[in-house]
C-alpha cells in the first residue's frame, strides 16, 4: 500500500473521529429522541458519557429521584401524573436504563421499557392498588389487597391459585368469600362463618366417628358432597398411635 493512500485513509479515519465528537448528533445518533428530550438532540453529552454511553448519572442530573411523578423537571406540579403513586421513590436502587431507552426507530437497551415489579422494595410490591385498578368482576369486587396470594407479580394471568384444587365452591358452599375467609386474609379460612358448624358440635360429631385430627376441614372434605370425604388425619393418627405403642380404635 503506497505511502499516499496509507495517508488519505488515516486522515479519513482522523476526520471521522474528530466528526463524531463534534457533531455525535449527526454522525452517530440512531434516531430521533422521544418529544420530551427533543431540546436535547444537538447535545449527546447531556445524557451519554464519551464511550461509555448513557448513565443513570445523566439523567438524575433534570430528574430529581424524589421529584419524578410529583413535578416537572421545571418544577411545576404534575396535574394528570401516569400512575396514582410516584413509585420511583420506592426503587431499591436508582437505574433508570433498567426500564427507560430512547432514540426511536432503533433497537431498545435490553429491557428497556419492561418495568419489573423486582426493582421495587418489599414493601412497595404489596400495594400493588396503589399502581393498579382493582378488576370489575364479581370474585375481585370482594377482595382488597393481598394480591400476592393468587398472582404473581412476574405476570397477573394466569393466577396461581385454583382454588378447587383445595375446595369445590358448589352447592351450599358457593358464598362470599368473606364467609370463609376472614379480615381479608385468603391464605386462612374457617369453617365456622355458617350458623350450622360450631367448634363444640364439630369437635363431638369427629370425637364419635373416633376421629381426633379434624382442625384442618378441608383436608378430609374438598367439598359439600357428603360421601365424597377424604381421611388423611386419621390415617396420621393410626401412625402415631402405632409408633407409641397404642393400639388405635380401627385396628
Amino acid at each position: 500500500m503506497s505511502k499516499t493512500l496509507k495517508f488519505v485513509l488515516a486522515a479519513n479515519l482522523i476526520a471521522l473521529a474528530v466528526l463524531a465528537f463534534v457533531y455525535p448528533h449527526l454522525m452517530l445518533a440512531p434516531g430521533k429522541l422521544i418529544p420530551g428530550h427533543s431540546k436535547l438532540e444537538a447535545d449527546c453529552f447531556a445524557c451519554h458519557v464519551p464511550l461509555l454511553g448513557a448513565t443513570t448519572e445523566r439523567c438524575t442530573v433534570c430528574h430529581k429521584p424524589a421529584e419524578i411523578g410529583r413535578v416537572t423537571t421545571l418544577g411545576q406540579p404534575i396535574q394528570q401524573p401516569l400512575t396514582s403513586v410516584a413509585f420511583h421513590q420506592k426503587l431499591m436502587q436508582q437505574d433508570c436504563l433498567a426500564c427507560h431507552g430512547d432514540h426511536a426507530g432503533v433497537k431498545r437497551l435490553p429491557g428497556a421499557g419492561r418495568f419489573k415489579h423486582a426493582l421495587l422494595r418489599a414493601d412497595a410490591r404489596q400495594e400493588c392498588q396503589a399502581c393498579h385498578k382493582s378488576p370489575k368482576d364479581a370474585l375481585h369486587q370482594q377482595i382488597t389487597g393481598n394480591c400476592s396470594q393468587c398472582h404473581s407479580d412476574e405476570k397477573w394471568v394466569p393466577a396461581s391459585f385454583d382454588h378447587n384444587k383445595y375446595f369445590v365452591l358448589d352447592r351450599d358452599h358457593n358464598v362470599q368469600c368473606v364467609t370463609c375467609h376472614l379480615r381479608n386474609d385468603y391464605a386462612r379460612y374457617t369453617c365456622y362463618g355458617c350458623h350450622e358448624h360450631t367448634p363444640e358440635k364439630i369437635r363431638r360429631e369427629h370425637i364419635e366417628e373416633g376421629i381426633r385430627d379434624f382442625r384442618n376441614c378441608v383436608e378430609c372434605h374438598r367439598s359439600a358432597d357428603e360421601h365424597d370425604i377424604r381421611m388423611p388425619g386419621r390415617e396420621r393418627e393410626r401412625e402415631r398411635d402405632r409408633k407409641h405403642g397404642r393400639k388405635h380404635d380401627d385396628d
